[in-house]
């Protein structure tokens, strides 16, 4: 299809237009033939349409898009002059009576078009009622999902045809979850303090003092991760607690320390038990203090346990697609009640979760991640680290923030999953991220993701902030999708 018929007919084919998929190689031409009206830049939509086996609904959608320039005057295109296609009469110029009536019905009839899809677009989004996901594809804002673009990814680490089946469709849809997150009371952080106002440094020193412990009371057993400054403990609190330990070294910057403690009390008083708060602070040692967060059952960072899970580089073992589901919809649990509480998290990732051998998820603060990570931390010359290969091209832009730029990096965090916590874009420098992510580059289809999970990722990447489903939506996907995979099992 042309999005200008006047200066580009309706492309012709040398095959026909139904036919059987080929068992062997095959190629096929198609003639883009200007009508020399008009000089024009013109966008070509080439949809191929693949039915596997219509009984069971398995068809599948490749969008194609080009662009095509046509110049005055110029009715064939010379790259195609011995094409048989061509041949054909071209559109005779109109007279300018005609033209004008022609050119005013089209003009109706476009806007008529894009009037009815701006309603269809914004109506699903701001009645709240169920979104379906065959009207989303539809829209022309979710293009850039599943249409292939033109020019070609630089490793397969990335891609852009996001090719969402059709057999998805059916099955995965955006609805009022029915699985209710449990939760217990709202975090002590938006409780108002019987002293009245206080300023963020006071609030910061009150938390501090209400969960400061004394430093004998904590005991650490091993060092389980270490950075340049920061360093991570197994230890006990009170004898027979397991605690987790975040500390620094001897070499460590006071801000380096302030930063410690601002970003381990960043989750204080979130009372989910998707979420791993903070237990006890001690500042005993204002040098090296301790941060303690519960850990019982082996608790450990999630990251960590999914490299470890890889055997060489042979196909990772001992989680399955269902196990992958569950820690996903933990997750999605523990993003909806900070975002019911007004909270954004800002660094969404398998690192900054923590996960026990009961495989119960959990998210946690990004305290230390920097330092202990420092391969998912770029700086792009504003003298600020950043995950760049986890946020949403708006929060590179413009560091906006916002609960759409959560759910992004949470469908980079379910690629981790799958993937067993590789490094995303990995062939893509930090500079690049934004030109790729405007471009509509999108991370590939992890190998044995099914197509339902990876449609539930594609639904996070979307460009508009405001199409991309929120938390309560996407437990809903993720708990429809565990339905379908235990029916059988």
């Amino acid at each position: 299809m042309s999005s200008d018929p006047d200066v580009l007919p309706r492309p012709t084919l040398n095959i026909t237009r139904i036919g059987d998929i080929p068992t062997s190689v095959q190629t096929f031409a198609i003639g883009m033939k200007c009508s020399g009206l008009k000089a024009a830049e013109v966008h070509l939509t080439i949809s191929i349409e693949v039915i596997l086996n219509r009984a069971l609904n398995n068809i599948t959608e490749i969008t194609l898009k080009r662009k095509k320039i046509c110049l005055l005057n110029s009715e064939i295109d010379d790259n195609n002059i011995n094409d048989p296609l061509l041949l054909e009469t071209v559109i005779p110029p109109q007279s300018g009576f005609i033209t004008f009536i022609i050119g005013g019905v089209l003009a109706l009839v476009l806007v008529a078009l894009l009037l009815l899809i701006a309603y269809c677009a914004r109506g699903p989004v701001k009645s709240g009622i169920p979104i379906n996901t065959n009207h989303l594809m539809k829209t022309s804002s979710f293009q850039h999902i599943h249409h292939i673009q033109q020019r070609p990814p630089p490793t397969q680490s990335l891609q852009l045809p996001i090719n969402i089946p059709q057999s998805t469709v059916t099955s995965i849809y955006l609805s009022p979850s029915t699985c209710d997150p449990t939760y217990a009371t709202l975090p002590r952080y938006n409780n108002t303090h019987n002293s009245g106002y206080q300023s963020e440094p006071e609030q910061f020193h009150r938390r501090i003092s209400e969960v400061t412990v004394q430093r004998c009371r904590v005991r650490l057993s091993n060092l389980i991760q270490e950075g340049q400054y920061g360093r991570v403990y197994k230890g006990t609190y009170n004898n027979n607690q397991e605690v987790l330990v975040k500390t620094v070294s001897q070499r460590a910057s006071q801000i380096q320390v302030s930063l410690l403690l601002q970003e381990g009390m960043s989750l204080y008083g979130a009372q989910h038990s998707g979420i791993l708060s903070v237990l006890g602070v001690s500042i005993e040692d204002h040098a090296t203090p301790y941060v303690l967060y519960p850990a019982p059952n082996n608790t450990r960072n999630l990251k960590l346990f999914l490299m470890d899970n890889i055997s060489g580089n042979t196909i990772p073992r001992g989680i399955t697609t269902i196990q992958i589901v569950l820690m996903a919809n933990q997750l999605a649990m523990a993003l909806g009640h900070l975002h019911r509480h007004g909270v954004i998290h800002k660094d969404v990732a398998t690192r900054n979760c923590v996960i026990d051998d009961q495989l119960c998820v959990k998210l946690a603060d990004n305290s230390l991640s920097k330092d202990l990570f420092p391969g998912d931390y770029h700086c792009l010359g504003d003298n600020e680290n950043r995950p760049i290969k986890w946020l949403a091209l708006e929060t590179i832009q413009q560091k906006h923030f916002s609960e759409a730029s959560d759910t992004w990096a949470f469908g980079v965090l379910m690629w981790e999953l799958c993937t067993f916590a590789k490094q995303p874009y990995a062939e893509v420098d930090a500079f690049e991220m934004e030109l790729y992510l405007r471009d509509g580059y999108r991370l590939a289809q992890p190998y044995n993701c099914p197509d339902e999970l990876f449609t539930i990722m594609a639904y996070c990447w979307a460009l508009s902030p405001i199409e991309r489903p929120n938390f309560i939506q996407l437990q809903s996907c993720l708990s429809d999708f565990y339905s379908q995979l235990t029916k059988y099992v």
